[in-house]
């Protein structure tokens, strides 16, 4: 499979991609650096970030939500720790991956520490190719998570995005394969126990993509059969896996239009739970009403999110906690940024409400199977209201309209910045980024001081 990734990222101009693609990228584009954008306000951000300055100096690249400037590495760290910190960011369901977050995290640092312009085409493509080697490598699981797959995917995405910003040709894009394995890492304990590392690891990879391309620049030897070799990457990563019929699809299916946004900011594995319980809300059910919330969902959603409220949750923990989103979406009547506070995560009556839900696993052959769920409120008057969800809210199947992918980016950015009209500059900018013969001018709305 390596041979023909390869074939298809030196291969492929702006001219070769169709319409959905460029269309799908600037989409998730936009909705990545909002989020960004709100991972400024992480309470571990300032923590990661001073971490970070003391690594080297230099004023080369950008961070979302600040002023600060800092060595191009260092921002891709940064600025990825924030994409993902909030469990904000998109997700390729079927893979597993959050596609987009490494790799424009190395992206972005990397059209900024370019020697001349980086013109938006070229971002395009370069996300779209990166996109498509994270993907196309979850795709290829055939087994339960065991390792962090956003990360450990994401770092040959990251490692691509880069390489194409540069222009490799092939034989420079192998190697960048090469130093992306010896530099993967991910463990699904960060997850397990809701920890801030578990966005680290996205950072390490963005990091690690830059890392990657400066090694195969330098032509230093890596292992030339990345993915399939006895320790390469399925054999390491995946306990099981199936290459077949993904290379064939290469340039045919374009995985960047198979994204999913995330309407709330909180584990994807709790969106059903929390678009299920906003209906049942509005059919009446009351959390006074409610003696029980039963849900049945697949095995990885109860991996991922099936955890007991705690009264002293951290909020990583608690956003990958499907009975505190669903508490609270269920007696505020939303899930959004300001539910993870430290006052929101000990509001007595969500804890309360959160202990009267009961997972159960429903069976499915495919282990990255977010779908399809079901959700039965038991009610103090004996009678029972349920809804099943058979596709996630901001999936392809199921997506957010322009107008409510417009109105997240711009609660996200007015998280930092308050409502400047920096969102309508951020949108503006990435619906004329075919045409922008600097890609930097992204960066303008979504830098500098905040309020």
């Amino acid at each position: 499979m390596l041979d023909e990734l390869v074939e298809l990222i030196a291969g492929t101009g702006f001219d070769d991609l169709p319409d959905a693609a460029v269309q799908a990228a600037q989409t998730f584009i936009l909705d990545t650096l909002a989020v960004g954008v709100a991972g400024r306000r992480n309470p571990y951000r300032d923590a990661v970030l001073g971490a970070a300055l003391a690594w080297g100096q230099g004023e080369t690249a950008r961070v979302l939500g600040d002023s600060v400037r800092v060595p191009a590495p260092t921002a891709a760290f940064v600025n990825a720790y924030q994409m993902h910190c909030l469990e904000f960011d998109c997700v390729h369901e079927p893979a597993v991956v959050h596609a987009m977050t490494a790799v424009v995290g190395a992206a972005l640092a990397e059209c900024e520490q370019a020697l001349a312009p980086v013109d938006g085409k070229r971002l395009l493509v370069a996300v779209v190719l990166g996109v498509e080697v994270a993907a196309v490598l979850g795709l290829a699981a055939a087994a339960p998570l065991t390792f962090f797959r956003p990360a450990t995917a994401g770092v040959f995405g990251a490692a691509v995005a880069v390489a194409v910003l540069r222009r490799y040709a092939a034989a420079q894009i192998r190697v960048c394969f090469g130093h992306a394995l010896a530099q993967a890492a991910g463990t699904m304990q960060a997850h397990e126990e809701g920890k801030a590392t578990l966005p680290v690891q996205l950072a390490n990879a963005a990091r690690a993509g830059l890392v990657a391309a400066d090694l195969a620049a330098a032509a230093v030897p890596a292992p030339e059969d990345a993915l399939e070799g006895p320790y390469g990457y399925f054999a390491l990563f995946e306990r099981n896996f199936d290459t077949s019929g993904l290379a064939a699809a290469l340039g045919t299916v374009w995985r960047v239009t198979e994204l999913s946004h995330k309407p709330f900011p909180s584990g994807r594995a709790t969106h059903g739970g929390v678009e299920a319980i906003l209906k049942l809300r509005d059919q009446g059910v009351t959390a006074a009403a409610l003696t029980a919330l039963r849900w049945s969902a697949p095995p990885l959603i109860h991996q991922l999110v099936a955890r007991p409220p705690l009264p002293d949750m951290d909020v990583n923990y608690a956003r990958l906690c499907l009975p505190y989103v669903g508490a609270t979406a269920l007696l505020r009547g939303a899930v959004g940024l300001e539910h993870f506070s430290p006052e929101a995560l000990r509001a007595p009556d969500v804890l309360a409400v959160a202990q009267r839900f009961r997972g159960s696993i429903n069976e499915v052959s495919d282990p990255a199977a977010f779908t399809p769920q079901t959700f039965v409120a038991e009610l103090a008057d004996g009678t029972r209201k349920s809804l099943g969800i058979d596709h996630l809210l901001g999936s392809p199947a199921h997506p957010l309209s322009q107008a409510q992918r417009h109105a997240k980016v711009r609660a996200c950015l007015g998280s930092v910045y308050g409502h400047d009209g920096r969102a309508s500059a951020l949108i503006n900018a990435v619906a004329a980024l075919p045409e922008a013969a600097d890609a930097n001018v992204l960066l303008g709305p979504v830098t500098g001081s905040p309020i």
